[in-house]
């Protein structure tokens, strides 16, 4: 796989990048709807590329079958650098769980960088359940096979992919309710209709405050400061434990070399930029900025881990 995708840096990498470029607005195309963590992200560096490219990066909001319909539009547009996929981990997790996609998540796109990444998802619980901390909730599955139930966001998510590896650590039968996003996954949470969810720290941090849930556990490899008191997965005993929800930006296979590095530069000068570390520390995210071909392999190894989850609970 890694072979076939460094075709995205073949022979028209070779090619000098316009010693103008970029000379008009750039397209960050987000395959899902307005709202959501990349905009956010997008609106947090979008002055610092602007300060560093002379152009403004323009967001383009192209949702719909379950990212599909934006991804494939980036994949069609020339291979200039102006148009851009930002898009979540999702991109290389949920094709494993998707016939229907048309394009491989590696090989059919040129790998920019990651951009950002979180602490992890939290682990919360309707305060109904009698479990306190995450050792208590894996003896309750176990003792209960089938009877918790987690909110699953989407094949591939970040709400799935933590809750499956956790079950296969733990050896643990606990079921998947399907929601269509996650706003519909927190409203049953906190109505008990579901048991437990992984969910971004920001959503989550409001609710745990005020008491309505609890967190158990993040699923990174380091506690986050907006919730010190919640430990990580590998501190309630899962060693090994570290998934966390990341960010990265592709542009259409072909891309010539100097023009992905143009781009890679411009995102790791903004995420280093002390005003966006401190509006992403607010948000519990860490700035990135991983160079190409670190980025591509860390996305094969992503997909590869999808697939097999994907075996293993049946794909789409």
């Amino acid at each position: 796989m890694l072979g076939l995708a460094s075709l995205g840096y073949g022979a028209a990498a070779e090619a000098q990048a316009p010693q103008d470029f970029p000379n008009r607005p750039l397209r960050a195309v987000v395959p899902s709807p307005p709202g959501g963590p990349p905009d956010l992200i997008l609106r947090i560096i979008s002055p610092k590329l602007l300060a560093t490219l002379g152009q403004p990066v323009v967001v383009d909001n192209r949702a719909g079958g379950a990212s599909i319909v934006g991804t494939s539009y980036v994949q069609r547009q020339p291979p200039d650098g102006y148009t851009w996929l930002f898009t979540t981990a999702s991109h290389v997790n949920t094709p494993p769980f998707n016939s229907n996609v048309p394009y491989d998540p590696v090989r059919d796109f040129a790998h920019v960088t990651m951009a950002v990444q979180n602490y992890g998802q939290a682990l919360v619980v309707h305060p109904s359940l009698p479990a306190m901390n995450l050792a208590e909730l894996i003896a309750l599955a176990k003792a209960q096979p089938g009877k918790l139930t987690y909110g699953n966001a989407g094949n591939g998510t970040a709400s799935h992919i933590p809750a499956e590896i956790m079950k296969s650590m733990t050896g643990t039968d606990i079921l998947s309710v399907p929601y269509r996003g996650v706003a519909e996954a927190v409203t049953d949470l906190l109505a008990a209709r579901i048991d437990m969810f992984f969910v971004g720290t920001n959503v989550a941090l409001e609710h745990v405050r005020a008491g309505r849930l609890r967190a158990l556990g993040l699923t990174g490899s380091q506690r986050w400061k907006g919730m010190p008191e919640v430990p990580t997965m590998q501190e309630g005993g899962l060693a090994g434990f570290n998934v966390v929800n990341w960010f990265g930006l592709w542009v259409p296979l072909g891309t010539p070399r100097p023009i992905i590095d143009r781009i890679h530069d411009a995102v790791r000068t903004a995420v280093a930029d002390p005003d966006v570390v401190r509006q992403f520390d607010e948000q519990g995210l860490i700035g990135v900025a991983m160079p190409p071909e670190e980025f591509e392999r860390f996305a094969a190894d992503q997909a590869r881990i999808a697939q097999e989850i994907g075996r293993r609970v049946g794909g789409g």
